[in-house]
Order: C-alpha cells, then structure tokens, then sequence
C-alpha cells in the first residue's frame, strides 16, 4: 500500500465523516424532532382529552339550553335528566351504554393472559406468559393506556364508535357464568362474551336487540377466534350500510435491549387478498392508502413479536401508518390501521375473525397457513429467493432440532458454521487449489510484467497472461467462486439472526443475549462515538481482526493476481474495519458466526494445505502446457482487442 493509496483512503473517510456531519441534523432540528415526537407519543391522550372536553361542552350547552327552556316555560329539570337528554342527543340508542364502570375480565390459557374491557367490550391487555422483556419485567404486548380498538358505523345519522361504549358481560358456557376469571389448558377451549345493548327507555336496556362481542380462547393457542354480531339491529343501522369500520391503534411497548434495533425491526404487514404479504416502510415513517384493495390480514408486527388481525373473508380499502415515538424510551412506534368490514344489516350474518398475540416463530406462523411466516426477515425477495431459502432448509432447521434438546445456542451456530463448511468443502479445495497454481506461475507471470513494462502494452501483457492460464488449467476467477458461495449466506444470516426469536435473551459467553449486541465496555459519561456507539462488542471486535487475518492469508494464496490491483487490495482491507461499525451495535450471534466461519477456514486452509504438493502441481502444469488448448471466447475477445489497436498476436 504506497502513500497516495493511504492518502486517497484518508480523504475518502474524511469525505465520508463531512458529508455525514453536514447532513446531520442541527441541534435546534433535534430538539424540535423530540417536541414533535413528544407530541405524537402524548396524541392518543391528547385527542382522548379533547374528545371528553368537546363532549363535556357540548353537553354544557344543551344543559344550557334546556335550562332556558325550563325556566321559559316554567317546568324544572334536574341536571340528571338534561345530561341525559344531552347524551341521547349525541349517541342516540346507545346513550345509556355512555355511562358505566370500566371494568376487567380476565381469560388465562398457557401461553398468555388476557383481559377485556367492559369500555368497548375489547381486547385491553395481553401478557405473553413464557417471555419477559429484556429487563426482566413481564413481556406485555399491548394495554389499554396506549390501545384504541373499536367498530364505526351509522346509527340515526350519528357516527358511532364501540371504543366509546359499556359492554355488559355474558358467558355462553353456562358452566362459567358469574366468573370474572377463566382459565383454560391443554386443548380445552373456553368462551366470553360482551354485549353492547341498545336503550328501552331513558334509563332501561333493550334486552333483546345488541352488539355482541364473542371470544373463544384454546388452552394451548397464541391464536383466538373473534366473532361480532348485531342480533335484531338492523332497524338501528342506517339501511344503506355496506360495511363497518374496524379501528386499531396502539402503541408498541419497547421489549428489548437495544431500542434502536428494535425500533427499525418493528413494522406493519398485510397481505393482500389471495396475494403477497406487503408491509409499510420500517425505516421511515410511512402510509398507505389502499383505494379499491382488498387484504386478508394486517399486523403490528415487532423484532420478535406480532399482533395480527386475520378476516374470515376480507378487509376492504385499508388505511395503515406507522409513526416513530422517538421522545420516549419506552414506545416503539404507533401503528394504525383503518379496514372496512363487509356488512349488511339485513342479513344479520355474523362477523368471524382471528386474533394472533404472539412471537415470530417460524414453524409456529407457518402452522397456520396464511403466510404470517413472511413478516420474519428471512430474505423473500422474488429476484433471490436463495437466501430465503439458506434460512429456511438450513439455519432454522438446524437451530430447531438442536434446540429441541436444551442445548446452547452457542454450540448450535458453532454446529450451524462446521456443516455449512462442511458442505462447501469440495468448493473451498478446488479454490485454494487454483491458488496454488498461481503462486507457482508467480515467476513466469512476474516475467511477463518486465516483458511489457508500460501501460500501452497492457493489452499485451493481460492477453498473454490470459495465454499462460489457459495453457496451465488455471482459472484466475477460482478466488471469487467462495466469495460468490458465501456472500448470499452472510446476507442470509445477516437479515435472521437480529430477528430470530430463538436467540432472543440466549447466554453464551460473555454475551447475555445472542440476539442483540454484547458489550464488555460501555463508555462513561453518555460518550459516544459516530457510527459505532457508546460500547465495545467484542464479539464484533474478534470478528474483525480475524477478517483482516483471513485477508492477509487470502492475499497470499492468490499470489500476484492481487499485487496488480493495489486499490482493490486496500478495499479489501478495509471491509472488515467498515463491518466493525456495523455489527457493534447488531446481534452478537451474527458476530460470533462471523468469526467462527473465519476460523473455521484458517482450519480448512491449514488442512488443505498439507494434502496439495506444490512440486507435484508444478510438473501437472509444465504438461498441461505442451497440450493443445482450444482458445476460449474471452481469449479469443482479448485477442481480437489487440488486432484492432495494432498489437501483433501470437497464433
């Protein structure tokens, strides 16, 4: 490496380093990105407010106006009997289910715990009971603090919204009635139900007309049926309804280690009709409005866990958006979606969906057949789908069937490394034996460097050399054959291993949790360095050096093929120092992997090393020489090249 070499190398990273400051975001752009976040994580409460002090008002007024009629006519009327009169105003024939008590009923099975609400007779709290959170607390998955779900449609020229309204309870098993508490295990199923009643008189309930609300737990399901109907209501909707409205907002509670990660792993998926799965941006904030569309589910999906609502038929026209909470240390994102619901009152038939609270388990989305599996980061892009493929034959296999016994998860990637060389075995020889003919045609490729010493006779001198291979049974091109092997299994590996659930909170080592970074020196005083962090990886750091160490020796087996291309060779120094910076803050297995791949090849080097005779190889090429050699396409280009620029060429 000469000195303009490293100065060029300098300058590009200085480059880097400006551009990077320049278009960093001001200190005044920050603070106002945090009021701006700040503002958005405190929305949901915000508009909760304005929505009760907008009712509160309106409430005052018509009192106000009541009050007046009163006093015109002489009649007196009490406060009671005006907020009545106020509310019914507002919510028609749902007035009465305005007023109640918010209160929590709870349904138990093996893998989670659930509450619902009389408030909108929802879904208010899930727990995932075989997980905790990366501080060890216990893992929920969503609360009524930070949830809004409910059903809108048209009732008397009044929008309603379920979200806003008392349930009652009811238990269709009679054998469960009166129980605040279920719980249910194995493959029992158990059933709750709440009803949204319409009202009789100004202060009764219509026993016989409601909305009804049916959820139907298994013992050993994170899956859940959810069923709407509307029993004798088709006088209370506007006739010309075609659909409801389903509304779900939420705000993702931060589960694990390394937020930052967690936060650009979070995202929501759909899938549309009989067609692909589709997700909005996880960069970025993002919205979709899907005029004329139709999807099958959607999902608020996180690094490792998900949420999903799956339709019996279809969603219509949908609405999605994610918003980044970037103020607070505890929210992810908020994610809404916005879905009509095909329905007509007349008919009375019953609304059946599916509820999926739980974690990205491969085998375990795949088991329902729906394409939930498509939301883990395995690498599905239709151009390769190759490296879906590695994840899904190789990686979760091997991780599935060794960690069906209780074993480490660190011996499981070490297993997973040794038979992905083991395969590539064969490959790995031919290629360092390739390179070992190139150092013994070092010499005579040397000499042709001093038979054409000057650049205008660079064509010479490549179609000579490009003589000499062809004449030796080399293939200059071998070095690049493992490379192109193992590029799509470091990407492979490289999407699934952050988002793999099994190595969630996995101890190996110095590294408390395989799936994020490990770190044995965090900076003190908040400082942090650009790009790479407030903390040392050391995982990340052993895989870089093993990777300039594995460049040195790679350099070597080539002979002088690198020596032409002083740039390239630099590049390939520098690799591995630009990695650093990535995977510093990245999951500690991907850097483990890394690093055992490296060793495992010195190891492999080393072995095919002592099995290939150099001397013998020398004389295989001097006869390979002294046979006649078909020119090949790319010879016969080169040779071509020359002629028309006036270079003599040898027959």
């Amino acid at each position: 490496m000469n000195k303009n070499t490293i100065l060029g190398i300098v300058l590009l990273m200085g480059l880097f380093f400006a551009y990077s400051y320049l278009n960093s975001p001001s200190p005044e752009q920050l603070l106002q990105q945090k009021r701006k976040s700040d503002s958005i994580f405190l929305a949901d409460q915000e508009r909760r407010d304005a929505e009760i002090k907008t009712i509160a008002r309106d409430r005052a007024m018509q009192i106000a106006t009541q009050k007046e009629k009163a006093l015109a006519s002489g009649t007196k009327l009490d406060s009671a009997n005006l907020l009545r009169l106020s509310l019914k105003d507002e919510y028609g024939v749902f007035s009465n289910a305005t007023v109640g008590k918010d209160t929590s009923f709870a349904i138990e099975n093996d893998l989670f715990k659930l509450k619902i609400a009389s408030l909108g007779g929802k879904i208010s709290f899930v727990e995932l009971k075989n997980y905790l959170t990366w501080d060890k607390r216990p893992l929920v998955l969503m609360d009524k603090d930070s949830l809004h779900f409910g059903l809108s449609f048209f009732s008397n020229n009044r929008v309603i919204n379920t979200d806003r309204l008392y349930f009652q309870p009811f238990w269709p098993d009679a054998k469960n009635s009166g129980q605040p508490q279920l719980k249910v295990t194995g493959n029992d199923s158990v059933r709750f139900g709440m009803r949204l009643f319409i009202a009789a008189t100004d202060t009764t309930f219509d026993p016989s007309r409601f909305i009804e609300y049916i959820y139907t737990v298994k013992g050993n399901e994170y899956m859940l049926r959810y069923t709407v109907k509307f029993v004798n209501m088709a006088e209370v909707l506007d006739p010309s309804t075609k659909y409801l409205v389903l509304n779900w907002k939420d705000n993702l509670k931060r589960q694990e280690k390394s937020l930052n990660m967690e936060r650009i792993s979070s995202g929501l998926f759909f899938k549309y009709a009989e067609d692909k799965v589709d997700n909005l941006s996880e960069a970025k904030d993002d919205e979709k409005i899907l005029k004329n569309e139709r999807i099958k589910w959607f999902s608020f999906k996180q690094q490792f866990f998900t949420s999903t609502i799956i339709s019996d038929e279809f969603f219509s026209e949908p609405r999605l958006s994610t918003v980044t909470l970037i103020g607070g240390n505890h929210y992810l994102k908020t994610m809404a979606a916005e879905v009509g619901i095909p329905f007509i009152p007349k008919e009375g038939k019953a609304i059946s969906m599916s509820m999926y609270f739980g974690p990205n388990k491969y085998y375990g989305l795949k088991h329902y057949q729906q394409d939930l599996e498509k939301q883990i980061p395995l690498g599905w892009a239709s151009w390769f789908p190759f490296l879906a493929w590695i994840n899904i034959y190789a990686v979760i296999p091997v991780f599935t069937f060794f960690g069906n016994f209780g074993w480490n998860y660190g011996i499981i990637i070490l297993i997973l490394t040794i038979l992905l060389k083991v395969v590539l075995f064969p490959i790995a020889f031919k290629t360092y034996k390739s390179s070992a003919k190139m150092r013994v045609l070092k010499p005579e490729i040397d000499e042709l460097a001093k038979k054409f010493p000057k650049k205008e006779d660079a064509m010479k001198k490549q179609s000579a050399t490009m003589e000499l291979y062809k004449k030796a049974g080399v293939n200059p091109m071998a070095g690049c054959i493992p490379l192109l092997l193992q590029m799509p299994i470091l990407i492979a590996m490289y999407r699934f291993f952050p988002s793999s659930i099994e190595l969630r909170q996995q101890p190996f080592l110095w590294a408390t949790d395989l799936s994020s970074y490990d770190s044995i020196w965090t900076f003190p005083n908040g400082f942090t360095i650009p790009y790479y962090g407030d903390h040392i990886s050391l995982f990340a750091l052993l895989m870089t050096i093993s990777s300039v160490i594995y460049t040195k020796i790679n350099d070597q087996m080539m002979g002088s093929q690198q020596t032409q291309m002083p740039g390239m060779k630099t590049m390939m120094y520098m690799m591995p120092v630009m990695f650093l910076f990535w995977l510093n803050d990245y999951s500690s297995g991907l850097s483990y992997y890394y690093l055992l791949a490296n060793l495992l090849t010195f190891a492999q080097i080393y072995i095919i090393r002592s099995t290939i005779d150099e001397k013998k190889l020398h004389l295989q090429i001097e006869a390979n020489k002294k046979k006649t050699i078909k020119k090949s396409g790319f010879q016969k280009r080169l040779e071509d090249m020359a002629k028309k620029r006036g270079y003599p060429v040898k027959k």
